[in-house]
């Protein structure tokens, strides 16, 4: 396609979780990093009931940069998107609606008809449920748009983190020792899911998570049988499974990037310095207290280790079938010793996140980042229009 010809890309953002907010802000600078020579943004923003809905880039760009303060516009046409492909057989098909991201209002969003606001490629700028988990990226891929980020399985093992857990141990990666309580269980069997949480190891501090959420939300740091029961009761308001492990003496936590498809690469390793009165990097860490926590990139670490987690980095992006991005969590412990913490198959894109800041240091600018991304995204749906779909 000509240069001259640019393409048009539907950042979506938002969504049904938690993170909605965060995702917004994500978005402005996924918006603010599109090289405008190449690319044209279309914006679509999923609001908390799960409608989506056109926005407008200045709205999307004049938002606060305070999580508590970004909303999506409500006032704008409603879009759908059709559970099957835009191209090819027609049969059974609604001509009006065929391939289309079709809305009940006057907007018509067309997903690879090119339409009249026709669109080549999505980046699905979601954290979370119900949007980096694999449930939009099926969507797309049922529809044959070519999208940004992983696929359904990568995806969703990349967002339960108990699962995420069990491939990775079961690829000989270093973890921390975990264990995973469903409510169920919690419910029927409170007293023996508590011993086993006390057989997790000597130390005392225990960390209680969401299984499948991010940025820190819901997540507690717990001393004591009271506290952690009252930190698996915030944890259940989230999900209706809970991540426990023991804390790592003498905690480090390192991140890295990692960017590509079939040979990625790894960034720089970049460390998380935590000054808040949580004790970690909780959500009011990250994103509420400015000076909740610095980064520091490049990480203070021996070069040897940090060839040992870039390593590592692109192990855990094979062993869970990542695409794309990534970012991949350590731990380090005081005596030196690695652990893979998790991965993030969206990570943020605040102004604040770590991703665009590893690859900066790396060599790669957000306008270049954003471009590979897209193109990443491109190169993979020509790859899966040449498989069969007939024996």
């Amino acid at each position: 396609m000509s240069r001259a010809k640019k393409l048009r890309v539907a950042v979506v953002f938002g969504g049904r979780s938690a993170e909605h907010e965060i995702s917004i802000l994500s978005a402005r600078f996924v918006v603010e990093s599109l090289d405008r020579d190449r690319f044209e943004p279309v914006l679509v923003g999923i609001d908390k009931h799960g409608r989506w809905l056109a926005q407008e880039e200045s709205l999307l760009l004049g938002q606060a940069r305070d999580p508590r303060l970004v909303r999506l516009s409500q006032a704008a046409p409603a879009v759908q998107l059709s559970p099957y492909p835009a191209s090819g057989e027609k049969s059974g098909i609604d001509e009006a609606s065929d391939g289309a991201l079709a809305t009940t209002s006057t907007a018509t969003l067309d997903v690879a008809g090119r339409g009249p606001l026709g669109v080549d490629v999505v980046f699905p700028v979601l954290h979370g449920p119900m949007g980096e988990d694999g449930t939009v990226q099926g969507l797309l891929t049922l529809a044959d748009v070519p999208f940004v980020g992983s696929g359904v399985l990568g995806s969703a093992v990349g967002m339960d983190k108990d699962v995420m857990k069990r491939l990775l141990r079961d690829a000989g990666l270093p973890i921390v020792p975990f264990l995973s309580v469903s409510a169920a269980r919690w419910k029927r069997a409170r007293e023996a899911v508590l011993g086993e949480i006390a057989d997790l190891g000597p130390q005392k501090t225990m960390f209680v998570k969401p299984a499948n959420l991010g940025s820190s939300v819901g997540v507690s740091k717990a001393t004591g049988r009271q506290e952690i029961e009252q930190a698996i009761e915030v944890a259940f308001g989230f999900d209706d499974k809970v991540v426990v492990e023991p804390g790592v003496v003498g905690l480090r936590e390192l991140e890295c990037a990692v960017l590509g498809g079939d040979e990625p690469i790894a960034s720089r390793v970049g460390e998380i310095r935590v000054t808040h009165p949580d004790g970690f990097y909780s959500y009011a860490a990250k994103y509420v207290d400015e000076h909740g926590a610095t980064t520091l990139v490049p990480a203070e670490i021996s070069a040897e280790e940090e060839e040992r987690v870039q390593r590592l980095s692109l192990a855990t992006f094979e062993a869970l079938s990542c695409h794309g991005l990534a970012r991949v969590d350590f731990f380090r412990a005081a005596d030196g010793t690695i652990y893979v913490n998790e991965v993030n198959t969206m990570p943020g894109f605040t102004a604040i996140s770590m991703y665009p800041k590893l690859f900066e240091a790396s060599g790669i600018g957000a306008k270049a980042l954003v471009s590979r991304l897209v193109d990443l995204a491109l190169e993979r749906g020509e790859r899966r229009k040449k498989l069969k779909t007939s024996y």
